[in-house]
């Protein structure tokens, strides 16, 4: 059951997205040589209490972090350490959720630290730009494999590896709702997005193959070839004539 969003919901939903993104944006500049994840983490979890708001990930499943932060080629849920330093050529997933007025947030992206080689620059401008492209089609009517259709076929043409073993999800009053967001599909299949679905799309591409592990720490998920691996995320409201990015 997907749940339909009101108006003043999503009002609210755009407040949780607001802290995001300014988590985001710090991390930017942030994510420099020499800085541990740990200490990134802290920075985070500062802003978003300052705001009022409590982060999403912290405690969520038993997650001990309030930003997941995984590095090169850790795909998702890199757990932040003290012992985990930044350096020149690294690229860095943070992925972030805040949590106000009754609702979620979530929104990620991929930071070069420093000079980055020319690959990890195409990974990192390929993800990205499958993510706004999937975003262009979001309005009532379209089927949500549409969306995913156009992950996959953007990735494709990149010569990227897809992860297929996780996939972005419906926000709101939970962390995670109904419908699952695929980065790979059939155009003309999967719910009809209609005004008031909010959901979160989240490409997740590879310099290599598709396939993924989880390491013995049960969360951080990596390339089996150990290939980078990119991730950027936005969460967004269905509107009657489009589509709201709340976490731009």
């Amino acid at each position: 059951m997907i749940e339909l969003k009101s108006s003043e919901e999503i009002k609210k939903m755009l407040a949780s997205g607001k802290v995001v993104s300014k988590v985001l944006k710090t991390m930017q500049t942030a994510a420099v040589p020499g800085i541990s994840t740990w200490e990134l983490d802290k920075i985070a979890e500062e802003i978003i209490r300052s705001a009022g708001a409590v982060p999403s990930f912290l405690g969520y499943g038993g997650f001990p972090g309030s930003i997941c932060a995984s590095v090169n080629d850790e795909v998702v849920h890199g757990i932040p350490s003290k012992e985990r330093i930044l350096k020149e050529g690294d690229i860095i997933g943070i992925d972030v959720g805040a949590y106000l007025n009754g609702f979620h947030a979530d929104s990620a992206l991929t930071v070069p630290v420093g000079k980055v080689s020319g690959e990890a620059k195409r990974l990192l401008a390929t993800t990205k730009k499958a993510l706004y492209k999937a975003l262009e089609l979001i309005k009532p009517g379209i089927h949500l494999g549409d969306v995913s259709h156009a992950v996959e076929t953007y990735a494709t043409e990149g010569k990227l590896g897809i992860v297929r073993d996780y996939c972005g999800h419906g926000v709101g009053r939970k962390l995670h709702e109904d419908p699952c967001v695929l980065n790979y599909g059939k155009k003309g299949t999967g719910p009809i997005l209609k005004a008031g679905m909010v959901i979160a799309v989240e490409p997740m591409l590879n310099l290599g193959g598709d396939e993924v592990e989880v390491l013995d720490n049960d969360w951080t998920v990596v390339t089996a070839d150990g290939s980078l691996s990119a991730h950027f995320e936005h969460t967004v409201a269905v509107t009657e004539t489009g589509h709201l990015i709340l976490t731009e």
